[in-house]
């Protein structure tokens, strides 16, 4: 069945309220196309902004600004003298120590340091509520100022690493995120609506976010009100298009290059997509709010790696992705992946919760396999 097909039916069967998606190779875009919404829907891509955040990084990585392996810019003590979080004594005071080694930032792009969300670890679900605080989509910077729940490198869990990351590159750069990200990606590689905070313009082309309901049916959400947070959030704070999005992945499948700007060198961009989590199993999430995000497992049965950016595959996956891609997405249902082998990258974007909608999932294997078969 062609893409456009298999889109309409997901729509027209209420599967999904609406999408919009888009494919590239490295010759060029193979497809785009949406439904029940325009192609230039600026969407909330939430966790598709690490993969941003990251190449960000890397930037200063090559300037030679930052290292992989030292200990991280002393920025802030959360960062250099981390506590971890073993559990809660009797009368529920958190057991606390220092941690064993020092948080790298290898270990923030990997998710490898000990942070974690309160979304899916039971540890700080109950943390954050008994101290008081802050949640981490505040926008407070205490909100990141959590203990870690493992020692750094012992283990994976996803976590608040890559707004550290964010804050990490505007300390060395001397930029707020939002400058740096449009003065080294967003403006060379023509990511014309990609932003922190979109502008009237761009706020009459969102759409609300859509519930599922037990029943499988939708109950629409207020749009987010605008409000300037302490801090750009690296780890999801983004809106942009489709179109946007696929510009950067297309750099990325170019070795960094899209249309004469470079943005990161082709050995750092081979660097960027390694597995870097050694034999770690990656990228299973269990939730601890079912309203925000289902459990997660994207390629049960798989053995899953995380590269400095993104989940990594080191098995082919169903749909047509070859071992050595990578890929992750945004907790409204928004996804991407890259593959080098093929030099073929897609994203599908929806403003759908929970996290890993069942429906939202069947519909992106869908448009991945037709992507290949394009191919």
């Amino acid at each position: 069945m062609a893409i456009d097909d298999v889109l309409r039916a997901a729509v027209e069967n209420k599967a999904v309220p609406c999408v919009v998606a888009m494919a590239a190779s490295d010759k060029g875009v193979l497809y785009e196309g949406a439904v029940g919404t325009p192609i230039d829907t600026v969407f909330r891509i939430a966790s598709m902004t690490k993969a941003v955040t990251c190449v960000a990084a890397m930037q200063l990585l090559e300037q030679g600004k930052l290292s992989l392996d030292g200990p991280v810019p002393d920025i802030d003590p959360a960062l250099t003298a981390p506590l971890v979080l073993e559990g809660f004594g009797d009368d529920g005071t958190p057991r606390l120590r220092p941690a064993k080694r020092a948080i790298t930032l290898r270990h923030l792009l990997t998710h490898t340091a000990g942070f974690c969300y309160e979304a899916w670890d039971p540890l700080m679900a109950r943390f954050v509520p008994e101290t008081r605080m802050p949640a981490h989509n505040t926008g407070k910077k205490a909100g990141l100022r959590m203990p870690l729940v493992f020692d750094p490198g012992d283990t994976w869990e996803y976590g608040v690493n890559i707004d550290w990351v964010g804050l990490i590159v505007e300390a060395v750069s001397g930029r707020k995120l939002d400058e740096y990200f449009r003065e080294h990606i967003f403006g060379p590689l023509g990511m014309k609506d990609a932003s922190f905070s979109p502008t009237p313009e761009q706020r009459t082309r969102r759409i609300p976010p859509q519930q599922r309901n037990m029943d499988g049916s939708f109950t629409t959400l207020p749009l987010d009100t605008p409000f300037t947070p302490e801090f750009w959030a690296g780890g999801g704070g983004l809106f942009m298009t489709g179109r946007d999005y696929m510009r950067f992945l297309q750099a990325l499948i170019a070795g960094g290059t899209l249309e004469g700007a470079q943005v990161l060198r082709p050995e750092t961009v081979a660097l960027m997509h390694q597995n870097h989590a050694g034999d770690l199993q990656c990228g299973m999430l269990t939730t601890q709010n079912p309203a925000r995000s289902n459990d997660v497992d994207f390629f049960p049965g798989q053995r899953v790696g995380w590269s400095l950016a993104h989940m990594f595959n080191h098995e082919p996956g169903p749909n047509g992705r070859r071992a050595g891609s990578v890929g992750w997405g945004g907790l409204y249902n928004s996804y991407y992946w890259l593959d080098p082998v093929k030099r073929v990258a897609g994203t599908i974007l929806m403003q759908i919760l929970p996290f890993g909608d069942h429906e939202a999932l069947k519909l992106y294997g869908q448009f991945e396999r037709g992507v290949y078969d394009l191919l």
